[in-house]
This record gives C-alpha cells, structure tokens and sequence, in this order.
C-alpha cells in the first residue's frame, strides 16, 4: 500500500483558508513532507489594500516556510491561488476557475471558518455553514475526488459532556434557518439569537455544528472525513516547535500572562485545558486525506483530535497553583517579554467573588493609576481600554475553561495503526508522547519571537526591567503598609501600645546584641 507521500505524489489539492494559521501549516508540512504533490490550489479573498498575489507573496515570505525554501527554493510555483470569497454565490470563483478545478482536484481540505466566538448569527452562517455547502456543490463536480476533509472543532457539540466521533442530530436543519432568517433584519437576528443556540455558548460552535451535519448530508455521493480539533496552539515539533502567529484562544492568555497584565482568570484549577499542537492537527489531517482515498469508508469518519483523554493538561498548570510556579509564569520568568507592564504571576480561580476582587485590586486600580500618570505626562491613557478588551476575550473563553468534556478517540488510535512506521514518524499524531512543560515552553517562546517578534538576545534586559518592577513593587508595598499603620496609630490607643512594645523590644534586642559583641571581644 503507498505511503502517504507517495499518495501525494501527483494529486492536485485544492485548500480553503489557506492564509489563516492552521492553512499555513497544512500547506508547509505537503510542500515539505510530499515533496512529489504535484499543485496546491489556494482560495484566496483580495483584502483591503492587498491584493490576491501581494497575501500569498506575503504569506510564503514567512519564517514557517524556511525548511520548505532551503529543500526547494522554487516551491512556490507549486502554489496556485484562486480568486474566492465565501460569502458570495458560487463563491466568487470565475467559471474559468471552476473548469480548471474541477477538472484536476484530487484532494479537498476545508479549513476555511469565522473562529470568533461572538459573530453575528447571519456572518457566521455564511462563512461556517453556506460556504461549506457551496464547497460542497463545487466538489460534487470535480472528475477526479479522492477525498473532502472538513475541519470543524471539537466543541461544536459541546452542549453534551461525552462526545463520541459520530456526527449527532443539528439543532435545526441548516436550510430552513438560512431561508428563515434570509429576510430578518440584523437586529432582530441579534435579538432571537440567544434562544436559537440554546444551550451552546456562541454562534461558533453552534454553526460548525450545523456544518458538520451538512457534510455529512453528503457521504454517499462524496468520500468525506471530519476533523474535531480542540483549542488548536502552537506547533510541538514541526517544522519547528513554537510556531504561532495570533493572539486567539491560549496565545493572547499567555502573551497577558507574560506581560503582567493578566494577574486573574475564572477557570477551574482541575479542569482540563485541551490543547491540541497544531502540526498534531495538520499530521492527522494529511492521514485522514490518505486514509479516507486510499481505503474509501462506506460513512464519512469523525476523528477527535483532543489531548484531554489521552495526556491531560489542567487550567491550573497555567499561573499560581497550590502556591507552585507553573509552567507559564515559570516560563515568562525565565524568558521575560520585553516591557512587561508588571511581574508574570496569575491567579487562576473558580471562585466569581474572588475572581472580581482580584480584577479590582490587580487590574482595574492599576490601570487607572497608570492612566492617571499618562494623563498628568500629556499622554493618552490606554490602560483601562487595553483591560476592558482582555476581559471581553477572557469572558468569552470562561465556558470552555470552567468545565470538562469526555472525547472518544477510537478513529484516531485506529488510523495510527494503519500507518506504516516511517509515516508514523513523518505524521506524528500520537499525543502520548507530548512533553507539557517543554511544549509550554517552547510555546511561552513562540509567542515572543513569532507573534510579537522580540529578540531573544533582548532578555538580559527584559530580566533586568522585572528586577526593577518587583523593586517598584516592594517600595510600593512597604510605603502602604508603613502609611496604614501610621494611620492605626494616630487613631487607635491599642495600636499605639503594640506599636511602642514592638520598638522597644527591638531596642532591648539590639542592647543585649552589643552587649554581647563586646563580651566576646
């Protein structure tokens, strides 16, 4: 049976979101891994200001593609963009387009979605559910279909606790809510949302899971997979560990975490945090493409690709926990960011009161000082804006923080058998062997060389900046407590007593102490 790169070998593969983080990485690992694919065609939306050509030039521009460009410099005439915007009929793709596609696609990968957990209703359908079943239709066409992988997300059906790799009943069947809110207006959508997803937290989940049931409407006429990735992070292994280039989901958490500026979150210490590497994704990905051509199944495969089950990481294991420097912090301790706004130390709490204590006293006060300062120097104040929006973002990660899900996982433990032992190194899927600390680590790294692009041989000072900030800290601390005290003191006969028992204690210690030293002399 051919490996997975020799299956490659000569396919033609078509790849929406190719622009967005995990379709970078999808296009990289084929380049480099199936160095025989013969054409990646890339569905690419002109953006505001840039061009189709000027995104894709940018995009293999990229540090990610540095292993790819050293093995063959002229890997991007492989890569092949297509005009495409999925909010439109059709796509938008030009009927010329449409001929060539359909002429020569072998491989389909659907990554292409809205990830933001508060998008209207209407936007996300478009994106998560219309243009899944436009794809579709485009697919039905295609001469030579070997495989359509769609990639939805673990937490679409998170309304349930057990979760098992079968696609379960929509909430509503997709075509009647689309011609039903076809004519709202905006606001009344807004306005009839919340009763629509029901028991799901956001429009996201609820829409991929209306995705994944249109997808499956078509398993008997295409061969079709599905992958459920949970909170998707930075690369573990490949093409090198740490790559990220956003701040969603974990990324943003850490970066606040590191730069001080996130001293509290609402999450159970306990609860699983279900990170999944993104080259874990991408690897398995590749292998369900494999899989699903090579061996046709008679129903579309749902692989859950989770960590939770299989090799844990907990909430906990972020910030202060049991009073134990976790990986995070311990991490940004180690390799500060530059300019941290205070020290690295977060306080991970499932408690409502406690959590809304700490956002007083450790980020709202502070902020309003700091902005009080920018003021007064003729600045404008920002801090108070910068923690509103963090408390926005951390809001709406506290569903998925504060509880756990049970994953089943049979279809990714029965595709890593049938691979062969070389493309089970080359597509390494197999999360048993992923190290937490050193992942979190290099991970802490990433997000400081990739996304904010800090040097690394800058640390030293970024080492030397927190020195000066817990020294600011212990000034601060004294002064109060020194200021509350002489407070007490002015008012309190009690406090005065205790306060001339303590002084003099202190003198008769230092009398006995000299005492002594000229006795031993």
């Amino acid at each position: 049976m051919a490996s997975i790169a020799e299956y490659y070998a000569g396919k033609s593969v078509m790849i929406t979101g190719a622009t967005g983080f995990m379709g970078k990485v999808l296009v990289e690992k084929l380049l480099r891994s199936c160095p025989e694919v013969k054409a990646l065609y890339i569905l690419v939306r002109p953006k505001a200001g840039q061009s189709m050509q000027q995104r894709v030039s940018d995009m293999m521009k990229c540090k990610l593609f540095d292993r790819v460009r050293e093995d063959d410099p002229d890997f991007h005439q492989k890569i092949i963009p297509i005009s495409s915007e999925l909010t439109q009929p059709s796509l938008a793709i030009s009927p010329e387009d449409v001929q060539r596609l359909t002429a020569c696609i072998n491989v389909v990968f659907h990554c292409a979605a809205t990830i933001r957990f508060d998008e209207p209703l209407k936007h996300a359908l478009q994106l998560n559910v219309m243009a899944t079943q436009q794809l579709l239709s485009l697919a039905q066409q295609m001469h030579h279909l070997e495989a359509f992988i769609h990639i939805s997300t673990a937490y679409a059906n998170c309304n349930r606790k057990h979760i098992d790799e079968v696609i379960y009943p929509p909430p509503v069947e997709p075509r009647k809510l689309i011609e039903s809110l076809e004519w709202m207006d905006e606001s009344i959508v807004l306005d009839i949302t919340p009763r629509l997803i029901g028991d799901r937290p956001n429009t996201y989940t609820y829409t991929k899971a209306l995705a994944e049931y249109s997808v499956q409407q078509e398993q008997d006429r295409l061969p079709i997979g599905i992958i459920r990735p949970s909170i998707v992070g930075a690369s573990w292994q490949e093409p090198f560990p740490g790559w990220i280039d956003n701040f969603n989901g974990p990324s943003g958490v850490f970066i606040a975490a590191g730069k001080g500026i996130l001293r509290t979150m609402r999450a159970n210490n306990d609860a699983v945090a279900d990170l999944i590497p993104v080259d874990v994704v991408i690897n398995l990905t590749l292998a369900a493409g494999w899989y699903t051509a090579v061996h046709r199944p008679k129903t579309a495969l749902v692989y859950n690709c989770t960590t939770g089950g299989i090799n844990p990481f907990h909430w906990g294991e972020i910030g202060t926990y049991s009073h134990i420097e976790h990986h995070v912090m311990s991490s940004f301790k180690r390799n500060p960011l530059e300019q941290a706004f205070r020290r690295p130390n977060a306080n991970i709490t499932s408690n409502y009161l406690i959590n809304q204590y700490w956002i007083l006293v450790s980020h709202k006060f502070p902020a309003f000082i700091y902005d009080l300062f920018l003021r007064l120097s003729g600045q404008k104040p920002q801090m108070m804006r910068i923690f509103n929006r963090l408390h926005k973002a951390i809001s709406l990660l506290e569903y998925f923080s504060s509880q756990d899900w049970e994953w089943s996982s049979e279809n990714m433990s029965m595709l890593m058998g049938q691979l062969a032992p070389d493309d089970r190194k080359t597509f390494n899927f197999d999360v048993r062997q992923l190290n937490w600390p050193e992942y979190i680590d290099n991970y802490c790294i990433g997000t400081k060389k990739y996304v904010l692009n800090e040097d690394m041989s800058d640390i030293p000072a970024a080492r030397q900046h927190l020195r000066k900030l817990r020294n600011i800290r212990y000034t601060f601390n004294t002064l109060l407590v020194v200021f509350i005290w002489r407070v007490f003191i002015a008012r309190s006969q009690m406090a005065r007593n205790i306060w001339y028992f303590v002084v003099s204690l202190c003198f008769k210690f230092l009398s006995y102490f000299r005492a002594s030293s000229t006795l031993t002399k």
